[in-house]
C-alpha cells in the first residue's frame, strides 16, 4: 500500500446527497400489507415503494390534513 495517494483530480461522488439512513419505525400491520401488495404487483421491494411514496411527498411538499372528530 503506498504512504501518499493524490485525488486532486478527483470528483465529488454525486450520490452523497442521496445517502439513506437506516431507522427504526412502527406501522402499522395493515398499512404494511398495502405497500407489499403494491410493490409485489409494481415489482420492487415494498420498502423502496414506502420510500419512493415519501421521497413524492417531500418533493410535492404535501402538507397533512388531520382533524380528530
Amino acid at each position: 500500500m503506498r504512504d501518499e495517494y493524490d485525488f486532486s483530480g478527483t470528483k465529488r461522488n454525486p450520490y452523497t446527497k442521496k445517502l439513506k439512513k437506516q431507522i427504526t419505525i412502527n406501522i402499522d400491520k395493515d398499512t404494511i400489507e398495502y405497500f407489499k401488495e403494491q410493490a409485489s404487483v409494481i415489482g420492487i421491494p415494498y420498502q423502496t415503494l414506502i420510500n419512493l411514496y415519501l421521497a413524492d411527498c417531500v418533493k410535492q411538499n404535501r402538507k397533512l390534513n388531520i382533524s380528530w372528530t
